[in-house]
């Protein structure tokens, strides 16, 4: 004869299981990596649209230029994938669609040639900009630029705003790999 079925002791296991799971979860994402889901072409060719993934949040004490980082913009509270440019202290500048760090001009390996090409002049900057960075600011773009709401719209970054770093792509499948 089968024992009778104890409900209470049950609803006792399911109830420690989600709780566990959440604290599992909560304790991934807060210190470990964060889910990110592309909305939008402002860092097209590389990120596109629709593409789904994570970003580690480990690493975001380590940010270097050129970095891809996601970034918090707490007036519309939306995440948004961008680029960094500039570094705390730096000096930025684009002067001809050129970019300069300190009066130095350095190049932008990261943009895609041809893509550049087929776009307008304007695909860095209509006209030049400079701007010096606080001590805990960062300048960040899309690769994207005619398409793309960055710090030259809501100006620099503080560190405290960078969520995560790097974008490990999972969908599309055939996307799958570090961006």
């Amino acid at each position: 004869m089968k024992g009778k079925f104890d409900w209470k002791s049950e609803l006792i296991d399911l109830i420690k299981t989600m709780v566990f799971s959440l604290v599992v979860v909560y304790g991934i994402t807060t210190f470990v990596a964060k889910p990110v889901k592309v909305n939008g072409d402002s860092m097209y060719p590389q990120v596109k649209n629709e593409q789904v993934g994570f970003s580690m949040v480990f690493g975001k004490n380590q940010i270097e230029r050129f970095d891809i980082v996601v970034v918090y913009i707490e007036e519309t509270n939306k995440y948004l994938v961008k680029r960094v440019i500039g570094l705390p202290g730096e000096t930025v500048s684009y002067k001809d669609s050129q970019l300069y760090v300190n009066g130095v001009a350095i190049e932008e390996d990261f943009l895609d040639d041809e893509y550049v090409l087929s776009q307008s002049s304007s695909m860095n900057f209509t006209g030049d900009l400079e701007t010096t960075l606080g001590s805990d600011e960062y300048f960040l773009l899309g690769d994207n630029r005619p398409y793309s709401k960055d710090s030259r719209s809501y100006g620099a970054f503080v560190k405290e705003d960078i969520i995560s770093k790097g974008l490990f792509v999972l969908y599309p499948f055939n996307e799958f790999g570090v961006k």
